[in-house]
């Protein structure tokens, strides 16, 4: 199972260049508000990228988008990340976002978001979500640019 093996030297550094210039794109915009937790966890969602690990960097990503609306966009928000999404008006691509790491972090027995042999042969659809949920990850950590 490639997904299994590590990626060439090749491979990881065409990703990790792919998701350094979606960073890079919006981080010299400007001087930002940044969540420390959200800045850690991009490290993390880097090397899943990297790795090929699709739907951990969906999972993972949702994660710094939380971090940072909470920390630095809606400072002690109370709800849930639905709410927290619609308040901050954050892009509405991110409640799919949301729905799909749902999805697959909340089992649903009568219908799982994934099985071995969806693993297996959806590779390329998951990493196109993947770097969707990168350049989404983005745009919310990177929404209000200070002065």
């Amino acid at each position: 199972m490639e997904h299994l093996e590590h990626p060439t030297y090749e491979l990881w550094e065409s990703r990790r260049l792919w998701f350094e210039e979606r960073n890079n794109e919006l981080s010299e915009q400007g001087s930002f508000l940044v969540s420390e937790q959200a800045c850690a966890l991009i490290a993390e969602v880097q090397s899943v990228f990297c790795a090929g690990a699709w739907l951990g960097v969906i999972i993972l990503a949702m994660a710094v988008v939380d971090a940072q609306l909470r920390e630095c966009e809606i400072p002690d928000f109370k709800g849930n990340t639905k709410k927290l999404f619609k308040n901050s008006h954050a892009n509405p691509e991110l409640q799919k976002l949301r729905k799909r790491r749902n999805e697959l972090i909340h089992l649903n027995p009568n219908f799982p978001a994934i099985d071995v042999d969806t693993q297996w042969a959806g590779r390329k659809e998951f990493e196109k979500d993947a770097r969707k949920a990168v350049k989404l990850m983005f745009e919310a950590f990177y929404m209000s640019p200070g002065t």
